[in-house]
């Protein structure tokens, strides 16, 4: 008998009938329940959100590839799903984890029911488990490695899970930038999105920024064309001569997924012709991670990541303190910040870093996801301080 098998038998509760689905952690800890969406099995990082709303717009967020997502709210399901709410076309996690089945959909806007829409996106689903205590699980021992499955038959062998879940490399280490990356470069003009009219298209742009797609969100590139920014989106392996070359007036760096050490091992020296040119730089999540290891700064693994649309930051500059939305695994080192870098926000859940700025030059980045699909506006602003540095540099330039 294999450390897995063994595990696994230590650790496996009585099979409650009528469970088409489990998920079986590395360790061999296995919760039954009952599989919803696609069928199959899928292997990931387990992890928690706290988001009260939002769950398409948290599926369909490239960040979440390699992982499966338990919802901490109850009621999944219960706007249905339609094809506005989605930030990618192709959703990257693995799986999600909820306490009750399904909500029935009771909202004007749903065009589908979440289970079809689970099982037509390769999603596969597990309800019935006790999320109070699976959460509780990663909270005090950090994100597991886990293998979902779902089986309307019942054909579910828990000990062979549990060894694909250990087998599993994890995370730390991976490039999964790659994964979720456009593959050829594509315009952007796709505005916000408004109560009777959808989403708008910008007419009359002001400006040109590059975005670097790490697994960029949709309403990310929104904010930016709302704000009058004709974009022009780029693979993440792109080099730093094509993206110079496309003339741009400001360049951003997005979120993505995986560990950003190995993404650096080619968005870095990209990154560092960037800063070396003097153009305005924006980046968020793994674009903040990407540009701290560029400034000479290093990343860790947190033990226990932020995922959520409650987690409060204070901008250090004003003493304000926003309600944000967020979806991170890895966080900077500031004690490892040059001299001209300073940092710009922090957590006040637990002191980490959530923001830097250059002091002589017009870059900074945030850790946050300020578009807030899903999530509150506070932090939109940080949108408009892009825009107004991309004003400054064009002026300075004109000189």
């Amino acid at each position: 008998m294999t450390a897995a098998s063994t595990a696994a038998a230590a650790n496996l509760p009585a099979r409650p009938d009528g469970a088409t689905g489990v998920l079986v952690l590395a360790d061999g800890t296995t919760l039954w329940g009952r599989g919803l969406g696609a069928t199959g099995r899928a292997v990931g990082e387990v992890c928690f959100n706290t988001s009260m709303t939002g769950y398409q717009e948290i599926l369909t967020d490239p960040s979440y590839a390699g992982q499966i997502i338990t919802f901490t709210f109850p009621h999944i399901g219960n706007v249905g799903t339609n094809p506005e709410d989605v930030e990618s076309q192709t959703p990257a996690a693995r799986g999600l984890v909820l306490r009750a089945g399904i909500t029935e959909p009771s909202n004007w806007r749903a065009a589908r029911h979440l289970d079809a829409w689970l099982e037509a996106h390769n999603l596969i689903g597990l309800a019935g488990i006790d999320t109070r205590a699976l959460t509780r699980r990663i909270r005090d021992l950090g994100a597991p490695q886990g293998c979902i499955a779902h089986d309307p038959g019942g054909a579910l062998d828990p000990a062979t899970l549990g060894a694909e879940a250990a087998a599993w490399p994890g995370l730390e280490g991976m490039d999964l930038a790659k994964e979720v990356s456009c593959r050829q470069s594509y315009p952007w003009d796709q505005t916000a999105w408004a109560l009777g009219r959808g989403y708008g298209t910008l007419e009359a742009p002001k400006h040109h920024v590059v975005a670097v797609d790490y697994g960029a969100k949709r309403n990310i590139l929104r904010c930016l064309a709302a704000l009058g920014c004709r974009v022009t989106v780029v693979p993440a392996d792109t080099g730093a001569a094509d993206i110079l070359g496309r003339q741009p007036d400001g360049v951003f760096l997005s979120n993505g997924p995986g560990d950003p050490a190995a993404t650096g091992t080619y968005a870095v020296p990209v990154i560092k012709e960037l800063l070396g040119a003097g153009l305005p730089i924006f980046g968020i999540c793994l674009g903040h991670q990407l540009l701290a290891l560029a400034l000479g700064a290093t990343t860790r693994k947190m033990h226990l990541g932020h995922r959520g649309a409650n987690h409060p930051v204070k901008d250090l500059a004003t003493g304000r303190v926003e309600i944000t939305s967020q979806n991170h695994g890895f966080v900077v080192d500031p004690e490892s910040l040059p001299a001209n870098v300073e940092v710009s926000h922090v957590s006040l859940f637990d002191g980490s870093n959530e923001g830097l700025r250059m002091t002589d030059r017009p870059v900074f980045s945030v850790q946050y996801h300020p578009e807030a699909s899903p999530g509150p506006h506070d932090s939109h602003y940080l949108f408009e301080r892009f825009i107004a540095m991309i004003e400054a540099h064009k002026k300075t330039r004109k000189r």
